[in-house]
């Protein structure tokens, strides 16, 4: 029994020591880069989509400084038909299993079990112009590190409208009947480079006014 307290004691001992190492190096990676955090998620389309369907592809980049900033979203989305004037819905969703597509996302990310559309993940609707989704917001409520990252988790792109909760039926309470998934990605950590090399948009701060 001594032994295997002892065998225990140090396994909790060696995973403190890879805890502190890995809070370590991410903190040197929050000083190298200006004390912000940058994550990526690079959107393809769900495999066999009907022909109906458009083909989105492109980014959802994240940036938030450490440890008390807003997280900011940028949208660079194409692949919608030109005069196509829909709004479709985007959310970060649970899971960034994409194993069987987008369909093993889970549903929103929601952590504090509220009703659509107060769920972490909710991020709303987009109306394309000329094909493309371009846009800058924050979530206020979600972030990059700690109890609530949204590393790791899927961003998912629907067919339709997002009903903001509003319908009569409880799928609207879950997930606005926003139809299926039509693409996706999850997000990961990545360098400055990418949100610096793409276009400014609306609303959007210069970096280190944040």
């Amino acid at each position: 029994l001594t032994h295997r307290i002892r065998n225990i004691l140090s396994l909790i001992l060696y995973c403190e020591v890879q805890l502190v190492r890995m809070t370590n190096k991410l903190f040197h990676k929050f000083v190298e880069f200006n004390n912000t955090i940058y994550g990526t998620c690079e959107v393809t389309p769900v495999p066999n989509l009907p022909a109906s369907q458009p083909q989105i592809s492109g980014q959802v980049l994240f940036r938030q400084v450490f440890p008390n900033g807003t997280l900011e979203v940028k949208l660079n989305l194409r692949g919608l038909p030109a005069d196509d004037r829909q709004a479709r819905a985007i959310h970060i969703h649970q899971y960034g299993d994409l194993s069987q597509g987008c369909v093993t996302a889970g549903h929103h990310y929601n952590p504090w079990e509220v009703d659509h559309p107060d769920h972490l993940g909710d991020l709303g609707n987009f109306v394309p112009e000329q094909g493309v989704i371009r846009q800058f917001q924050k979530l206020p409520d979600a972030k990059l590190f700690g109890g609530h990252s949204v590393l790791g988790r899927a961003v998912v792109v629907h067919e339709k409208e997002d009903d903001l909760g509003m319908g009569s039926d409880e799928e609207s309470k879950r997930s606005g009947n926003t139809g299926e998934r039509i693409a996706c990605c999850v997000i990961g950590i990545t360098t400055p480079r990418l949100w610096q090399e793409t276009e400014r948009l609306p609303g959007e701060e210069v970096e280190g006014n944040q």
